[in-house]
C-alpha cells in the first residue's frame, strides 16, 4: 500500500508547522506500507497543485493531508471538505478569497473516506485526545481535502482523509491554547497506518 503522507509550511507568522514536524517524524509503520512525504505551500492553488502532481506521479493508493489547527485541543479527524474558499487571513501568496468555490461545477462537499470511527477508538485506545471534527475550515486545509477528496471521486486513489492537529506546546505557550507534544503527534499518525494497513 502506498501512501501520500503530505503536511504543510509554516504559515500565519508562524516559524514552525505540526503538521510537517509530525510527517517527517513518521516512521513505524506495517510492513508492505511505503510513504511517500510531501511539504506543501500554504497556498490555495499551490498546495492543491502539488498534491496533483505528486498524486500522478507517485500513483498513491491513500492519500492522508495532514494541517495545523491551533486553539483545538487534540487530534482532529475531519469529516467533510467544502467547495468553498473563504480565508480569515492571506495565503503565503497573498491570496484571501471570500465566499469563492474551488470548482465551479464540483459538488458542495466531499466526505473522508477514511474509517473514521475505527481510528477514533483506536486513537483513544491509546490515550491520545481526539475527536471526529465537521469542519476542516475554508482555508488551504480544506482546499487539500477537497483535491484529495475529488481525486478519490475520479477512482484516482482509494482513500483520501484530513487530520489536523493542534499547536506544539511551544507554540501554544504564547498563545494560552491548547497544545500536544511533537511524540504524541507522530504516534497518532502512527496509529492512523497500522489501522489503516489492518485494513488493507
Amino acid at each position: 500500500m502506498k501512501i501520500l503522507l503530505t503536511g504543510f509550511e509554516p504559515f500565519g507568522g508562524e516559524s514552525i508547522n505540526p503538521s510537517w514536524e509530525a510527517v517527517r517524524l513518521v516512521r513505524n509503520v506495517p510492513e508492505g506500507m511505503d510513504i511517500v512525504r510531501l511539504r506543501l505551500p500554504v497556498t490555495f492553488a499551490g498546495a492543491r497543485e502539488s498534491l496533483r502532481a505528486a498524486a500522478r506521479e507517485h500513483r498513491p493508493d491513500v492519500i492522508l493531508s495532514v494541517g495545523q489547527a491551533g486553539g483545538r485541543e487534540g487530534i482532529s479527524l475531519e469529516r467533510i471538505a467544502v467547495n468553498l474558499m473563504d480565508a480569515r487571513i492571506p495565503d503565503n501568496a497573498g491570496f484571501q478569497p471570500v465566499d469563492e468555490p474551488l470548482y465551479a461545477d464540483g459538488p458542495a462537499a466531499y466526505f473522508s473516506s477514511l474509517p473514521l470511527r475505527p481510528l477514533l477508538a483506536a486513537l483513544q485506545e491509546a490515550e491520545i485526545p481526539a475527536s471526529i471534527s465537521n469542519t476542516a475550515g475554508l482555508y488551504v486545509c480544506n482546499a487539500v481535502f477537497y483535491e484529495a477528496a475529488r481525486l478519490k471521486a475520479q477512482g484516482k486513489v482509494r482513500l483520501a482523509g484530513f487530520i489536523h492537529v493542534p499547536y506544539l506546546p511551544g507554540q501554544a505557550a504564547e498563545k494560552d491554547a491548547p497544545s500536544l507534544p511533537l511524540d504524541r503527534m507522530v504516534r497518532a499518525l502512527e496509529i492512523v497506518f497500522e489501522n489503516l494497513g489492518r485494513k488493507g
